[in-house]
């Protein structure tokens, strides 16, 4: 079993895990790596990548401008609009 160093990662993702949560961590964290490991036991050779296991294509629909901003009508509803310009309240002194 690969030597998992615990107090590192949750350092690393800063979590502070107690006694319970930390054992529960480091079980889930084995039997991710056991997987991983069980993972790259198979015999890939031969098989090409896949960007999706289908091999179909998104349908999109086409681009189209279906509605237009308008600036005016937008700022008439503002609070307060300075030559143009949206006025926010000060977020930083």
């Amino acid at each position: 079993m690969a030597d998992i160093d615990l107090p590192h990662l949750c350092r690393l993702a800063q979590l502070a895990l107690d006694g319970a949560e930390a054992d529960a961590a480091r079980a889930d964290l084995e039997r991710i790596i056991d997987m991983v490991d069980r993972m790259q036991a198979f015999d890939t050779d031969g098989v090409e990548p896949l960007a999706h296991p289908l091999g179909t294509a998104a349908r999109l629909r086409p681009d189209e401008v279906t509605e237009q901003v308008d600036r005016d009508r937008f700022q008439a509803l503002a609070p307060a609009v300075q030559d143009g310009m949206y006025l926010v309240p000060r977020v930083v002194e």
